[in-house]
């Protein structure tokens, strides 16, 4: 279905009706599969045939999510995980060995930092941290023992934009592997393969799924990277459940139309901040002011939804705004139909240290908004009430 379009590949792809004829796609719950023969379980076992073994590494609700996804990254290949964080833990463990180096954006999500931090180092692999847009910080970081770069751009909470083409030149002249989280945009307005990325990665908890049911999480690349880390999640067992990948997959259906919605009402939110006397800078990629807007319109085919503003008076107005809404959501969860509000600097990056923070650029005035599907009006005059 390579000719198809986006919307189109994003319903008809990834799946084939079983002998049943159904018209929705199937939820395969069993937790193994049985054999015609010991012959024939013996050829699954050793790859000779191929077919259904045992759901933590094979089942058709999840190969479906796989297929369909890789067919709208442009990948070819993709392996599903129980969550954004098991995704790339699974690429990094997958790929990178003890001894080895990796270049990491300090603007990702706080989680991502803390992982690399307190559990990759243990196994002898060093972090060094570069600001996301300063190529020559790449450059710089480069060592004889690089394996890989590891960026999400736009990054979570601020929009900042990495050049993934020109980051992939770097890193395909120092035979270094490119790894992008795509979760902020999905597919529908980024498709770092075609930019140059080897790997990209996904929390489809977020837009993906789209409706805040359930976690999920993807690597996608090529079939010889996708093996590596198919053959890590295999036998450390982080995988996608067959009840979750159809939820994730049903979620796929939507996703572009769901797109574009968050971004029309993520760029009049971001508008309507900017003319608040309370409110001293908005971070939002769609608005020229943004630093990376520029770039952004090169790689990006939208915004996204997520909106951060900070509020004069630190945490104690930040708290104030957040306190007072009566319609959004106060969760950490990004990527919902609901609007959600958080203070990243006591949730998502709350256990950063306070030199991280600041070269994060994470203040305690600094709130984040992931703009849902609600009538934006609403929205606004919800978080109207603390400013």
């Amino acid at each position: 279905m390579k000719d198809l379009q986006f919307d189109t590949k994003a319903i008809r792809e990834g799946y084939r009706t079983t002998q049943e004829q159904e018209h929705s796609e199937a939820i395969f719950l069993t937790s193994s599969f049985v054999y015609d023969s010991a012959e024939q379980a013996a050829n699954r076992f050793s790859k000779e045939e191929p077919g259904n073994i045992y759901a933590r590494f094979t089942n058709p609700t999840v190969d479906a999510f796989e297929n369909k996804l890789a067919a709208l990254e442009g990948a070819n290949a993709c392996v599903a995980t129980s969550s954004g964080m098991a995704a790339i833990f699974a690429s990094i463990m997958a790929l990178v060995e003890s001894g080895d180096h990796i270049v990491a954006s300090r603007n990702m999500f706080g989680t991502s930092i803390v992982l690399l931090n307190t559990i990759v180092s243990k196994f002898n692999i060093d972090i060094s941290y570069v600001d996301l847009g300063d190529l020559s910080q790449w450059k710089n970081a480069i060592q004889d023992n690089t394996k890989l770069f590891l960026l999400e751009t736009p990054s979570n909470p601020l929009g900042e934009v990495g050049d993934i083409a020109a980051l992939s030149k770097i890193s395909q002249a120092n035979d270094i592997l490119l790894a992008v989280d795509n979760a902020i945009l999905s597919p529908a307005l980024q498709n770092p393969i075609k930019l140059g990325a080897d790997i990209v990665i996904h929390s489809a908890t977020k837009y993906i799924d789209g409706q805040g049911r359930c976690l999920a999480g993807a690597v996608l690349g090529s079939e010889t990277i996708i093996e590596q880390v198919s053959a890590f999640t295999r036998a450390t067992g982080p995988s996608l459940s067959a009840f979750n990948a159809w939820i994730v997959l049903k979620g796929l259906d939507t996703l572009s139309l769901r797109m574009k919605a968050h971004c029309d009402n993520a760029l009049k939110l971001a508008t309507w901040l900017q003319n608040k006397d309370q409110v001293e800078k908005v971070y939002y990629l769609g608005l020229e002011s943004h630093p990376d807007h520029a770039l952004a319109n090169t790689q990006q085919s939208g915004f996204g939804g997520i909106v951060s503003f900070e509020v004069k008076g630190g945490r104690e107005a930040a708290f104030k705004v957040i306190n007072a809404t009566e319609i959004l959501s106060i969760t950490a969860n990004l990527g919902d139909t609901k609007t959600t509000i958080t203070h990243p600097a006591s949730t998502t990056h709350g256990r950063l240290t306070d030199d991280e923070k600041q070269q994060a650029h994470i203040t305690e005035g600094l709130i984040r908004i992931s703009v849902g599907l609600e009538n934006v009006d609403d929205v606004i005059n919800d978080i109207s009430k603390g400013l």
